[in-house]
């Protein structure tokens, strides 16, 4: 999944996942910072993997990698 949004610096592309971590001042960009905290957590919950990748003011790419269970 890609955006096309403000983007983020490489070297914060773990900091993101973080509870309450924002990158940017809370008067300039809405949100809590628990978004990408909270889907973090449902991913390892199912044994899958997330990663991001952004350049700033370019947007930002998230990998999300989730298990096949076989019924």
């Amino acid at each position: 999944m890609e955006d096309n949004g403000i983007g983020f610096d490489e070297k914060f592309s773990e900091n993101i996942f973080q509870l309450f971590q924002r990158l940017n001042p809370r008067d300039s960009f809405e949100g809590t910072g628990i978004g990408l905290a909270i889907t973090k957590k449902i991913i390892e919950k199912h044994q899958g993997l997330i990663a991001a990748h952004g350049k700033e003011g370019i947007g930002a790419t998230f990998e999300i990698i989730l298990p096949v269970r076989q019924l």
